[in-house]
């Protein structure tokens, strides 16, 4: 993690200002020196916490004795140094315990966390659960649940999936029904009784903390008794592992939530990944089956609130995709510097007499790392730039703060899948930067490729967030928010056509931008969804490379034109950006071929032809 701090600080401070965040009344207290006290404090914990137990985590899986899921140490202990620090709270206000700090230096901070360990994790859905409960919670709910979730004394969840619908969330079949006449009277909410199962939930059975709180979705039945179909019928509901007064104690009671069993995913090891039932009666709640949950927010309305938390959850997952892209370039790097292996090409060929050199100079093994810098870094600089957002939303003026919302919607799909993707097979080169070593268990790359490989499903595929961007994103509001971005855009490049050294880098983004809206109009000219959607994912591909483009040539904005005053980490930049334009760029053009053409291939191939 040596290279990531310099880094985040050239991002932090001379590209996104971060530091300026502090003339605005809600970080008055902090400067810049408050702000790397954070990240040093975090850096210390990831690099003696998390860092050193990432093999450990992935061969001492979670598993269950009949009563608790066992974990080792260094999970509690990780869990313990991480809510101490304060950093689940972080971005809150002063009144219940956070230290009101800008997002951007939480995600920042956050980097080093998963770069050492994705799989120990460090409260992610913690921080989503109790940020959803804050925007949708009553006050009590707030008080009991979040206030706690921000305090490491309970951990949280999210439980949407299940076996029979998986992404299909307009099959929830979970039911909640009225808990008794006085249902609605009950402090911490109205009161519900909750039945079904929820399939892949994320740290939905641990010891770490003292309580877990699940949010869940599930169907009111309706006078009939039926389920409303679709997602319309959908509400939210806080469904505590272990009851708790309006006090916020425990009550002694356990609610009737059973860990029906681990799933053992590919990556990841070290989270507990469960099915759970709810309300199965196993452990009977005053006398009657059914787990006891508090709704929150109105009848119906359970998706609404939950998209809270799952696009938080989103430009998290690209967080994590973007710090294990670091993870493997750090490990090659490495490698390729003390690895001697072959000898150069001279005009007489290759001289068996001379020593062998580090595969870091032969060509190829440069690609190769390139590669894994302009994908990574530059998903870093993505993720920072949405998280500035985020700080805009909050606390900036009503015209910049709307901006920023609709700017954050169009951006967050990109967020979370092109870090996933481009990231993967930044971790699929790192295992070929090693050879034959990169798929021993003798190094790390090839763990972090199996705990890559789940963030391009995690928070929904690139189906769903490809078909988001296309069909929702890019149209909503009239297309003002794709307007915006391109407004940004066109920014950029007049700033890079003005230097002699970014000019062909601005003309080549401003070609890239106008075939992207191009590809767009074409692929709704039709006004039929289902063949303007049939090439989402190409669509996504072509319009995350542009994005990436985009900020790249903004990240070298920041570099001083003339080669002779860079430092090697600017040069390294430098050259990381002219791969992106070089090597990547190029590629849009057949992914939006098949967009703006509307290509029916894959639409129209018989199930019988298969």
């Amino acid at each position: 993690m040596s290279t990531l701090r310099p880094t985040l600080d050239v991002l932090l401070y001379d590209w996104l200002k971060v530091d300026r965040l502090a003339e605005r009344p809600r970080f008055a207290d902090h400067s810049r020196d408050t702000f790397d006290a954070v990240l040093d404090t975090c850096e210390r914990i990831a690099r003696e916490k998390y860092a050193p137990f990432n093999r450990l985590v992935d061969t001492e899986e979670p598993r269950f004795d009949g009563e608790q899921v066992i974990l080792p140490q260094a999970t509690k202990d990780a869990w313990d140094a991480y809510a101490g620090s304060g950093m689940l709270s972080a971005a809150q206000d002063y009144a219940i315990g956070g230290m009101q700090l800008p997002y951007t230096v939480e995600a920042a901070a956050g980097a080093f966390f998963a770069t050492a360990s994705v799989s120990i994790g460090a409260g992610l859905l913690t921080v989503g659960n109790a940020n959803l409960l804050m925007a949708h919670g009553t006050d009590l709910q707030k008080q009991v649940f979040a206030a706690n979730e921000f305090s490491g004394r309970f951990s949280g969840t999210m439980c949407l999936s299940e076996p029979q619908a998986g992404s299909s969330l307009s099959d929830v079949a979970t039911r909640a029904v009225p808990d008794g006449a006085d249902f609605e009277a009950d402090p911490l909410g109205p009161r519900y009784r909750l039945t079904g199962n929820k399939m892949w939930i994320s740290a939905g059975e641990h010891e770490l903390a003292e309580n877990i709180v699940h949010l869940v979705l599930a169907k009111i039945p309706g006078p009939d008794g039926k389920l409303v179909p679709g997602t319309r019928g959908i509400s939210l509901f806080i469904v505590p592992k272990k009851l708790v007064g309006p006090d916020g104690r425990l009550t002694g009671e356990r609610n009737d939530v059973a860990l029906a069993g681990l799933n053992h995913k590919l990556g990841w090891r070290g989270t507990t990944n469960t099915l759970l039932n709810f309300g199965e009666g196993r452990y009977p709640v005053r006398g009657a089956a059914g787990a006891i949950g508090y709704r929150v927010g109105q009848p119906g309305e359970g998706l609404r609130c939950m998209f809270h938390m799952m696009n938080e959850a989103r430009i998290g997952i690209g967080m994590a995709a973007t710090s294990l892209g670091l993870a493997g370039y750090y490990a090659s790097l490495d490698y390729a510097r003390n690895r001697p292996q072959g000898r150069p090409v001279g005009p007489g060929g290759k001289d068996p007499a001379q020593p062998q050199v580090r595969i870091i100079e032969h060509a190829d093994v440069k690609r190769m790392l390139l590669a894994q810098k302009a994908y990574a870094e530059g998903a870093l600089a993505l993720m920072l730039y949405c998280a500035r957002l985020v700080d805009e939303q909050h606390t900036g003026a009503p015209d910049a703060a709307d901006e920023a919302r609709l700017l954050l919607e169009v951006l967050t799909p990109i967020a979370k899948s092109w870090p996933s993707e481009f990231c993967l097979e930044g971790n699929s080169l790192a295992i070929q930067v090693h050879g034959g070593y990169g798929y021993t268990r003798d190094f790390p790359v090839e763990q972090y490729w199996r705990d890559q490989r789940l963030n391009m499903i995690h928070e929904g595929t690139h189906g769903i967030q490809a078909t988001d961007l296309l069909g929702r994103k890019v149209v909503m509001e009239g297309g003002r928010g794709l307007q915006l971005l391109a407004g940004r855009v066109n920014a950029t490049i007049g700033r890079a056509l003005q230097r002699a050294d970014l000019a062909a880098h601005g003309n080549e983004l401003a070609r890239a931008l106008q075939h992207v809206g191009a590809a767009t109009k074409a692929a709704w000219s039709s006004g039929d969804p289902t063949m303007a959607l049939a090439n989402a994912v190409p669509y996504m591909q072509a319009f995350g490379h542009t994005v990436i483009a985009w900020i790249w040539l903004d990240v070298l904005l920041t570099v001083p034109a003339e080669a002779s005053a860079r430092s090697a980490a600017e040069t390294g930049r430098v050259h990381a950006g002219r791969y992106f334009f070089h090597y990547e760029l190029p590629k849009i053009g057949a992914w939006l071929r098949v967009v703006e053409t509307r290509d029916p291939t894959c639409a129209h191939m018989p199930e019988e032809a298969f």
